[in-house]
């Protein structure tokens, strides 16, 4: 008997009537809301887990995890560095009459509670006021043998919040001997650079300019390059724009605003410097792209703003920070060429060379890692890409 045959009594219209209260059945279930009703399980806790899997990504959700301990780590990071500065081994050489009386001198205030002051003893007045002039020391402690005045010599430029914390440090230690200080500043700030801030702020935006080229060079044609070639080419890429990125910050701070001094020495000083700090920001931020993918723009933020920024001696220089953004300043990039920037302008150049080293070994790593990593990249897909071998008897 055929489904559609109907039995003596019914009406013919009888299943067709039935298939539709079925179809309209279902529609109702369909848009009755989760978990309401009868028609309720135990399942629908599960749905509503894959709703919101569905609407929030594990991936969208791990990046959103990301940007907040970056934000806090970036908290962390700037308060932790400048909320209680305090000098630590600051590099002073005391000159007086005799050596013994600046060996004595020298050991009663390396004896300070809380070692501020690294003092060193001499009687050589001329070759301490050279090592200030060449930024070997932070300050000079000249003994007069027939005052009870001494003279404290130091350098602004070579960092404004140091040479307060000296004098400072100084003034009370003379006090308690019954003598006092006449401050002279050998080596003073630009008229331009009153705080000595106009370095750190050039060498951050060559920094960011760095970073940010690399990320939007990811952005645009992918994180990570399909070949060794395209890697070397978006590296070839970075050269004319660090130096324009060089020249042009060099115009800012000197003739365009007179920040820092801006002779010809210093200002192809600062055109070099600037164009290997570009380099190394890009080519570093290029390096954590292919490894990384997209996050490592948040990564090169973490290495450069988290951790650079705040040791680079901005606000307050090396000496007057805590022991581990003390240590960051010596061996990333920011800090290496602040302190660069800042013997260019106002120190002639001296022992730059260690300083470009550090920025330059960056710009060399960052480098090779992005094309030794794009080249691993390169050969893993070719790899994928060939068909399977079938299977042999």
């Amino acid at each position: 008997m055929s489904s559609t045959e109907t039995h003596p009594g019914q009406h013919p219209d009888h299943h067709a009537a039935h298939r539709a209260d079925t179809r309209l059945d279902r529609l109702r279930e369909a848009h009755r809301p989760h978990g309401s009703g009868s028609g309720a399980g135990p399942g629908s806790g599960s749905t509503l887990r894959e709703e919101l899997r569905d609407a929030v990504a594990p991936r969208t959700l791990a990046l959103v995890v990301g940007v907040l301990l970056l934000q806090l780590g970036f908290v962390l990071s700037y308060v932790g560095a400048f909320h209680d500065p305090v000098p630590r081994d600051v590099a002073v050489n005391v000159v007086g009459p005799t050596q013994q009386v600046a060996d004595q001198a020298a050991s009663a205030l390396n004896g300070i509670d809380g070692g501020p002051l690294d003092a060193t003893a001499s009687t050589d007045a001329d070759a301490a006021r050279a090592a200030l002039t060449d930024d070997a020391t932070s300050a000079v402690l000249v003994i007069s043998a027939t005052s009870t005045q001494d003279q404290l010599l130091v350098t602004t430029a070579g960092g404004a919040a140091t040479a307060t914390a000296v004098q400072t440090v100084l003034t009370q230690a003379e006090a308690t001997q019954g003598r006092t200080l006449a401050v002279q500043d050998v080596v003073p700030a630009a008229g331009g650079d009153s705080r000595g801030l106009s370095g750190f702020y050039l060498v951050t935006g060559w920094v960011v300019g760095g970073y940010l080229l690399a990320a939007l060079l990811g952005v645009a044609r992918g994180s990570r390059p399909a070949t060794l070639r395209r890697a070397a080419i978006r590296l070839g890429a970075v050269l004319p724009y660090a130096v324009l990125s060089g020249v042009g910050g060099a115009l800012v701070v000197g003739p365009l605003l007179g920040a820092l001094p801006h002779g010809a020495g210093a200002f192809w000083g600062l055109v070099g410097t600037g164009a290997l700090v570009v380099l190394a920001a890009a080519s570093v931020t290029m390096a954590l792209q292919v490894l990384a993918g997209t996050i490592g723009i948040g990564l090169a933020v973490l290495l450069f703003v988290v951790l650079g920024n705040p040791s680079a001696g901005g606000a307050y220089p090396p000496e007057l920070l805590p022991p581990f953004w003390a240590w960051l300043s010596g061996v990333l990039p920011n800090g290496a060429a602040v302190d660069a920037v800042r013997r260019i302008a106002y120190f002639d150049g001296a022992d730059v060379g260690q300083r470009l080293l550090v920025v330059a070994a960056w710009a060399v790593a960052g480098a090779v890692v992005a094309l030794v990593a794009a080249r691993w990249h390169q050969v893993r897909a070719v790899r994928a890409a060939r068909p399977a071998r079938p299977a042999t008897d």
